[in-house]
């Protein structure tokens, strides 16, 4: 490869470089964090799910891997992965206020 080839590839890989430090790296942590929060759900805990339901924690199935939350309708069980880890926390601090 000469000079000429290497220099017009440049840019190219300076993209590539940047597209995977700020916006895939970043998403592969908060994925991450955001399994490690769904992990760690324990029974009592007031979360939010992704639809926006607001409940506590009632019921913790390990085997397929679903919670039951207690809402103000009753109980709703959901899928582990339907908890929010951002609006959760964003609940827990203005509760906490």
């Amino acid at each position: 490869m000469d000079s000429g080839n290497l220099a017009s590839m440049l840019p190219f890989l300076a993209m590539i470089l940047v597209l995977y430090f700020f916006m895939i790296r970043p998403q592969m942590k908060r994925q991450k964090k955001e399994k490690a929060f769904q992990a760690e759900i324990k029974k009592g805990t007031k979360v939010i799910t992704a639809s926006g339901i607001h409940g506590k924690i009632v019921e913790v199935n390990t085997t397929d891997n679903t919670l039951t939350l207690e809402t103000g309708a009753g109980k709703i069980k959901f899928e582990r992965s339907a908890i929010s880890m951002e609006l959760s926390k964003k609940y827990a601090a203005a509760v906490k206020k």
